[in-house]
């Protein structure tokens, strides 16, 4: 099995995570530190540790969560600052799930935290395209020419970014708590679906053509949706959002 997968199966990273961590030389096999991309490893006898600590293999089957990251909390494990983390909304016992993609300090909304390495490498990577949606709120009303422009492609510092962009005309009935705080006079929401996922993404390109975000919620990660979960509430995935990861990582759309 390659070193990389194998931490990915364990809980450890993703398997992108993995490489890094192996590039900088926080990987042993035997006591040797390893620097080498696609190594392979013999999971029944070699004797895996990263930052000095044994590696187990995964046992069982592997667990995801599906989170709704509130507003203020970073996607990380740690903060140096001390701020909030999502592994504050988690029991204990799921602080070794990794996140499966990240949101910013200010965005909200559906996230996966797991230690099922395929699943992490299937929606992680870009050429998989599997499609993520959002719901942004913006400040006024946004022309339809700006919209166009969305659709086309705007220059972002990252390069030409273009999103499938319309107005959400209603939050359905069972999602309407995205309204329960003090209603902001003259705005509008409007559908963001991406199948990219570069950095700041959607907040970049309404930058460019002048619109205000004033929330930006993530409701879709491929076929797995956020659903009547509250800004802080997670929960296992059922039996159909698992059969929904598994059609994942098999490949289908």
């Amino acid at each position: 099995m390659r070193l990389n997968k194998f931490l990915a199966h364990a809980g450890v990273s993703s398997r992108r995570g993995a490489d890094q961590l192996i590039q900088q030389g926080r990987v042993q096999v035997n006591g040797q530190t390893v620097y080498t991309m696609g190594i392979q490893i013999d999971p029944e006898k070699d004797v895996v540790a990263c930052d000095g600590k044994r590696v187990q293999a995964a046992t069982g089957s592997p667990t995801t969560l599906l989170l709704n990251k509130p507003a203020g909390y970073l996607s990380t494990r740690s903060d140096p600052q001390g701020r909030r983390t999502i592994y504050d909304l988690l029991p204990l016992r799921y602080h070794p799930l990794h996140p499966v993609g990240r949101l910013d300090l200010d965005s909200e909304g559906l996230m996966l935290l797991s230690n099922d390495g395929d699943l992490t490498y299937r929606l992680t990577q870009a050429s998989h395209h599997h499609q993520k949606e959002y719901w942004v709120q913006i400040k006024g009303w946004a022309p339809e020419p700006a919209l166009r422009k969305l659709r086309k492609g705007v220059e972002i510092e990252s390069g030409l970014a273009r999103a499938q962009v319309k107005r959400l005309a209603k939050i359905p009935a069972e999602q309407r708590f995205w309204l329960q705080r003090q209603p902001m006079l003259h705005t509008s929401w409007l559908i963001f679906v991406l199948e990219e996922g570069r950095k700041r993404q959607i907040r970049s390109m309404c930058r460019v053509i002048d619109l205000e975000i004033r929330r930006l919620v993530r409701v879709r990660i491929a076929s797995l949706h956020i659903g009547d979960m509250r800004p802080g509430e997670w929960r296992p995935l059922s039996k159909r959002q698992l059969r929904a990861v598994e059609a994942i990582k098999s490949g289908k759309p």
